[in-house]
């Protein structure tokens, strides 16, 4: 289940390197402002869809890769994220 959000992890991670265009992912690291409006965007779609109980999935989905890309566009790694979480856990 996890393999899937680090081989996100790891095409976000190649495309930041890519000079490709037609990248959309790649288009969002390069753009911060961009990508910003868009993780406001789809977290308030995915609030929406919780709140009509439709299409839930696919907008959490929509959230999680935003996100990712967020995080690697102002060079915060998910592994120093889930480092902080494991930290946070109670014992």
């Amino acid at each position: 289940m996890f393999k899937t959000l680090e081989e996100l992890i790891a095409i976000i991670r190649q495309r930041k390197g890519s000079s490709s265009e037609k990248s959309y992912t790649n288009k969002l690291l390069n753009d911060k402002k961009l990508i910003v409006a868009k993780v406001k965007e789809e977290v308030t779609e995915l609030i929406s869809a919780i709140e009509q109980n439709s299409n839930k999935i696919h907008e959490a989905a929509d959230v999680l890769y935003h996100l990712m890309v967020l995080l690697e566009a102002n060079g915060i790694k998910i592994e120093d994220v889930m480092d902080e979480l494991k930290k946070r856990q109670k014992k």
